[in-house]
C-alpha cells in the first residue's frame, strides 16, 4: 500500500507522513525532494508554479510510487497533489495508493506557515494554494483528517480508519 498524504503547504504533509512512516516502519518520501533546483527557485522568489512546471515533478513522484509498488514495498510520501488531475497521475503509478487530505482552515494554516523558518515556500503563496486546491472527491476514497490537533492525535485518526493501529499489523477487511 502506497499512501500519499496531500494538503496544501503548511498543513503538516511532512510531519504527518513521517510520523506514520515512523508508526509503520513503512519507507517514506517527501514530495519537495522532487522538485527540480528552477521550480525550488521559482516558489522561494513568491512565484506560483504552473502547471508546465508541476507535471514533471508529479511524474518524478509517480515513478518513484511505481518503483516501490513494483517492489511490494509499503511506503507514505508526502505530496501537496491539489488537483484532481495530479492526484490521477500519482494514483494511476499503483492501485492500492490511498489519499490521506490534511484539511485545515486558511487562518489556521497561515499561522503555521509565518512560524515555519528555513522552507522554500513562502507564506505569500499560501492564497495561490487554496484557488489550485480541489478538495479530493466522494469516488477517490480519501481520508480526510483536520489538522487542528497533534502530530499523534491525527496519525492515530488515520491509523484508524486505515484499520493499522499498530506498526505492520495488516489492514482489517
Amino acid at each position: 500500500m502506497i499512501l500519499l498524504v496531500m494538503g496544501v503547504s503548511g498543513s503538516g504533509k511532512t510531519t504527518i507522513a513521517q510520523a506514520l512512516s515512523d508508526r509503520l516502519g513503512w519507507t517514506f518520501a517527501d514530495g519537495d525532494d522532487f522538485h527540480s533546483a528552477d521550480a525550488r527557485a521559482k516558489m522561494h522568489a513568491g512565484i506560483p508554479l504552473t502547471d508546465a512546471d508541476r507535471i514533471p515533478w508529479l511524474e518524478r513522484i509517480a515513478a518513484w510510487i511505481t518503483s516501490r509498488h513494483a517492489e511490494g514495498k509499503d511506503a507514505v510520501i508526502a505530496c501537496s497533489a491539489l488537483r484532481r488531475t495530479y492526484r490521477n497521475i500519482l494514483t494511476s503509478a499503483a492501485p492500492d495508493t490511498r489519499i490521506i487530505y490534511l484539511k485545515g482552515s486558511p487562518e489556521l494554516i497561515a499561522s503555521r506557515l509565518r512560524h515555519r523558518a528555513g522552507h522554500f515556500m513562502p507564506p505569500s503563496l499560501l492564497s495561490s494554494q487554496f484557488e489550485t486546491l480541489q478538495e479530493p472527491e466522494p469516488d477517490e476514497a480519501a481520508i480526510k483528517v483536520d489538522v487542528d490537533g497533534t502530530v499523534a492525535s491525527i496519525v492515530d485518526a488515520i491509523l484508524d480508519r486505515l484499520g493499522r493501529p499498530e506498526r505492520g499489523a495488516a489492514p482489517v477487511s
